[in-house]
């Protein structure tokens, strides 16, 4: 089948787990003798401040056998702007409808905020056309129900929390825009139950399926678990951000020098607390890692510290430390609990003192550790591995073509 993805950011040009999904889900369908192609925005990249790759290619062409259309408008920032505020490609329209016309069996859509809003849904002109809820994009102008760039979302107020967080109101969300645009996908998929649930309850017409994400790291070959480091050391992997609870976690493991802790990524808050703890020895900011690194990194914690303040859709970090046979310390946000509830592999958590006795316990209780490491190892193996999303995602697939008709 020929497959097209359409989002924003696409690696190099990406900023986090969304774009990693989408590079991993082409490689596989293309690994399994699909055609796969990719159109995303690189003035959206430039937009946001993204530096320029290392590895970046200009142009279309093809990587890891999948077809890449990279758009580049001569509006250069102008033209996502256009896109944010008009919920429509504007300026990249004629780009987006010459690629969007070839005959595509399925074209699915990813994160579209800022190629091509909730208008380019309609585009499609695939027998398949699905749409994944990667954000709450839909819900809420900043993408994650993070109200005033402060704190998680209490309730809506949402033209006063675009003004406070530095987002240009759009009015295309105060009309039927994104419900008509919506209706002409297939399926939604959703990562987690929770994110199904806040969209089933906005009253989107597609039918909303559950699909978790998986994970692009090589789970580690069969084997005793190596020995725990000493002194013991948690991991965070992700944006260093505000809302992804950062800052709170190195406070308090600032509180706590008998234990290490390895921050994992790069964003806006790490040069700040890079020199606010820098006299802190047992807390160590590492940047980005190469996937290899990383793995190493997560098989070597005591347990991986997902600290999220805001609602997350799933937990994509978390996933992968189950894959290397490390259990998770999960703030209760979202759709990330329901990894931990579903496997077992790890604690759940709602408040600092709760982080800090989770800590304590799993630094002061090796067959505990290990004991939930093995359930997120085992609980990754039944939920979160490649072949078991490709089963589902391809399931999805054949039963919107076999309901239409489609051979």
């Amino acid at each position: 089948m020929r497959f097209c993805m359409v989002t924003t950011f696409y690696p190099p040009y990406h900023f986090g787990g969304d774009a990693t999904y989408v590079r991993a889900l082409s490689r596989t369908l293309a690994g399994m003798g699909h055609e796969v192609e990719v159109v995303h925005c690189v003035d959206a990249y430039r937009l946001k401040g993204g530096d320029p790759p290392e590895a970046a290619r200009g142009g279309d062409g093809a990587e890891d056998g999948i077809t890449v259309h990279r758009i580049e408008s001569r509006f250069g920032p102008l033209s996502p702007l256009v896109t944010q505020q008009a919920g429509h490609p504007g300026l990249k329209s004629r780009a987006l409808r010459a690629i969007l016309a070839r005959p595509f069996d399925v074209v699915h859509f990813h994160n579209i905020s800022l190629i091509g809003g909730p208008a380019v849904l309609r585009w499609s002109r695939a027998p398949v056309t699905l749409y994944t809820l990667h954000e709450h994009w839909l819900l809420c102008p900043t993408h994650i129900f993070w109200k005033n760039g402060t704190a998680a979302c209490d309730r809506p107020t949402c033209f006063r929390c675009s003004i406070r967080s530095g987002i240009p109101p759009q009015l295309w969300r105060y009309t039927p825009l994104a419900r008509r645009s919506v209706a002409a996908a297939d399926v939604l998929l959703a990562p987690s139950r929770y994110t199904a649930d806040r969209h089933r309850a906005a009253g989107f017409e597609p039918p909303i399926r559950v699909l978790p994400l998986f994970s692009a790291i090589a789970p580690p070959a069969a084997g005793p678990a190596p020995p725990p480091p000493a002194p013991p050391r948690f991991l965070f992997v992700g944006r260093v951000t505000p809302s992804k609870g950062i800052g709170a976690l190195v406070e308090e493991f600032a509180a706590l020098p008998g234990y290490e802790l390895l921050v994992v990524g790069d964003g806006d808050l790490r040069p700040a607390l890079e020199r606010r703890y820098a006299g802190c020895a047992n807390i160590r900011f590492a940047g980005r890692l190469p996937q290899a690194d990383l793995a190493a990194a997560y098989r070597g914690a005591t347990a991986l510290v997902f600290p999220s303040l805001a609602p997350e859709t799933f937990g994509l970090s978390v996933v992968e430390a189950f894959a290397c046979g490390t259990p998770a310390i999960v703030r209760d946000a979202g759709g990330a609990g329901e990894l931990v509830e579903d496997t077992g592999g790890g604690i759940v958590y709602r408040t600092g003192g709760e982080l800090r006795q989770a800590v304590s316990r799993l630094a002061g209780d090796p067959a505990l550790r290990d004991a939930l490491g093995r359930r997120a190892r085992e609980g990754f193996l039944r939920r979160y591995t490649v072949e078991r999303h490709m089963d589902e995602y391809l399931g999805h697939v054949g039963a919107i073509r076999a309901s239409k008709g489609v051979h």
